[in-house]
């Protein structure tokens, strides 16, 4: 067998785990769980559970539980018969399940984006996403929920993020969008 072959079958074991390890820091790099920081994109895991879309969507965009850690879910979802100034109270049933399916997936939890959580108190419970530190650097510091900027968007609210972030109740905040 000639000498290059031989060479070429060595290398092949380390350039292909060399491969295996790279791909996803190459898709994280592009937006794939990417850094405010830098400017990245970032994806966050939707709701998936039917129950928690129905009742959440019903008044208000469906919010990816990773935005906020579990603790605020907690918070409001204890504060539903005034849920920023409307009743959103739910059966015990339908509460325990929606409580437990956002603070299962909230951004505290492993595995999940922790990106939202920076400059945050370990003890502080934000219950806008708008009082995060993470949110207020993207976006005030560059005047992108300016009052005028906010009308351009056709955004009703500051926390109004689908009128940006086309993808938003899929978990994706694309800086592009």
């Amino acid at each position: 067998m000639p000498r290059w072959i031989k060479i070429g079958a060595l290398a092949a074991g380390p350039l292909a785990a060399l491969a295996l390890v790279a791909t996803p820091l190459i898709a994280h790099d592009r937006g794939h769980g990417g850094d405010h920081r830098r400017g990245h994109d970032v994806r966050l895991a939707p709701v998936s559970d039917p129950v928690v879309a129905k009742e959440c969507a019903s008044c208000h965009m469906l919010y990816p539980p990773g935005l906020l850690p579990a603790r605020s879910w907690v918070a409001l979802m204890a504060g539903l018969d005034d849920h920023f100034g409307d009743n959103a109270a739910l059966d015990d049933a339908t509460a325990r399940r929606v409580t437990d399916d956002l603070t299962a997936n909230a951004a505290d939890k492993a595995g999940n984006n922790r990106v939202t959580l920076r400059g945050l108190a370990a003890t502080d419970a934000p219950l806008r996403i708008t009082e995060l530190p993470s949110w207020q650097r993207k976006h005030e510091r560059k005047d992108r929920v300016a009052p005028a900027a906010l009308k351009r968007a056709g955004a009703k609210f500051k926390g109004d993020c689908k009128a940006c972030h086309k993808q938003a109740e899929q978990g994706w905040f694309d800086d592009d969008d």
